[in-house]
């Protein structure tokens, strides 16, 4: 048994167990252990367990982990946390400009505000060639898969049934998908409600959601900018994405993809493992 030090953190209520790993000693095959620290329950309670490790092209590698004990994809909320707590613990060597390796590759982050348990990160994501566009809904990857409906009333809409029984059918009950739910806001930002995969349950934001939500909203919006953005609202508070669209080959791409929200302390302990 081996004794780490943690800190949770949460981006718009996305909460996370952040251990560092300097000497790679963090047992990544602990699924059980995991599961049981995710808990909310019986252990530490989170969304994820986030380990980061030292990286030679980098600041860190981000290692997440779902509440179910399993490796996950990219976690954009997840992510910006890892940089504010990288940071904090000096590991960055920056006060400005973060370079990390996530599960889909690297990553540029930028800390736009800082304080010493709370700052606003601005995180670079992954560039967007591929949306399948279906009867109403949308599918794409944002670092990890996300399907995305347009609902009208999504503030009294079951997105946990709703959710789970999309993440569950015959296309995805295998290696499973997240189930964002939008809606549009009277000043034209967007409403996002996200059941994701591994939590096995809505969130109160999910990064990665959030980014897919509004590169679907473009196309569903028919909009024609080809430089946009949307302030989205969470359960959990608000977020911003922003982009720009180009003209490609096989039609559009997004790139330049960037989601700026919070990231934020909110206790440290110890933990077994």
């Amino acid at each position: 048994m081996t004794s780490f030090s943690f800190e949770k953190y949460h981006g718009c209520g996305n909460d996370f167990i952040m251990v560092l790993d300097p000497d790679n000693r963090f047992p990544l095959q602990a699924q059980k252990a995991i599961k049981s620290l995710c808990h909310r329950r019986f252990g530490i309670g989170a969304d994820g367990l986030i380990v980061l490790q030292k990286h030679d092209l980098s600041h860190f590698r981000m290692v997440y982990f779902n509440a179910d004990g399993h490796l996950g994809s990219l976690c954009g909320n997840g992510a910006r946390c890892a940089v504010q707590f990288a940071n904090a613990h000096g590991w960055c060597k920056t006060n400005k400009l973060v370079l990390f390796e996530a599960a889909d590759g690297l990553h540029q982050a930028e800390i736009i505000t800082q304080e010493s348990e709370n700052s606003l990160i601005r995180l670079q994501m992954t560039d967007v060639e591929e949306i399948e566009q279906l009867d109403g809904a949308y599918f794409l990857d944002t670092g990890s898969p996300h399907w995305v409906q347009f609902i009208d009333d999504l503030s009294v809409f079951d997105v946990l049934g709703a959710g789970r029984q999309i993440r569950y059918n015959d296309r995805f009950k295998e290696i499973g998908t997240n189930v964002n739910f939008v809606a549009l806001d009277s000043d034209g930002g967007l409403f996002v409600r996200t059941y994701e995969r591994g939590v096995e349950d809505e969130t109160l934001a999910c990064g990665t959601g959030v980014t897919a939500s509004a590169l679907a909203a473009h196309l569903h919006l028919a909009k024609e900018k080809a430089h946009n953005s949307f302030k989205i609202r969470t359960l959990g508070g608000l977020l911003e994405v922003s982009y720009t669209l180009v003209q490609t080959a096989n039609g559009v791409a997004f790139q330049r993809v960037f989601l700026t929200g919070p990231a934020q302390k909110v206790f440290e302990g110890s933990f077994t493992v």
